[in-house]
């Protein structure tokens, strides 16, 4: 056979075997995609979907009891933030006692009103211990990020981590979530 027999035998070949149908029209193929954008029974449709977010929501609180990162929410992911969660949760920042704190502001208030000079020196204590508060979490999170961009590279550390961490900072231990998985002292590898 020759070179031009052998193309047109292959032609033929891929014209038999082809695809074995039209190509659909606009409309046909419109009309197949074509859902109701209300289902037929909106109630069982509601119900179903709140029962979907609830197995979500309940799955997500689970993992941030139990630490388990497959199924935490989105913003707790990733082993750059699991990482940072254990620097925090390593050391006793002053912001955990922020709580009680604000606890005794109110006890001020009420102190003032018996004793207006001994309320005035407990302010002016309590103000300072705030500030002693938020430079202890800005060293903190200065010296967190140091250690990640060292322990992990500038291009891996998620945005909005120090943030993050100086909030999880100002909490009391047991009332952070993800639950802390490391005790006090125990520090994450590349912390110390």
């Amino acid at each position: 056979m020759s070179k031009k027999n052998n193309e047109e035998a292959e032609i033929l070949r891929v014209k038999a075997t082809g695809k074995g149908r039209p190509t659909p029209t606009r409309k046909e193929a419109e009309a197949a995609r074509r859902r109701p954008l209300v289902p037929a029974d909106r109630k069982a449709a509601k119900k179903e979907a709140r029962r979907r977010r609830n197995e979500q929501w309940e799955r997500e609180q689970e993992a941030m009891r139990t630490g388990d990162e497959a199924h935490m929410p989105e913003n707790h992911r990733g082993p750059v933030r699991r990482w940072a969660r254990d620097y925090v949760d390593a050391r006793f920042s002053l912001g955990e006692l922020f709580f009680p704190l604000a606890l005794l502001i109110f006890l001020v208030l009420f102190i003032n009103l018996l004793a207006p000079k001994l309320a005035s020196i407990v302010t002016i204590a309590l103000y300072m211990f705030i500030i002693a508060m938020l430079i202890d979490a800005i060293l903190m999170t200065r010296r967190l990020r140091k250690k990640a961009i060292e322990k992990f590279g500038a291009d891996r550390i998620p945005s909005g981590l120090r943030w993050q961490m100086l909030g999880r900072a100002f909490y009391l231990r047991r009332w952070r979530r993800p639950t802390p998985q490391v005790a006090r002292g125990e520090w994450p590898a590349g912390a110390k």
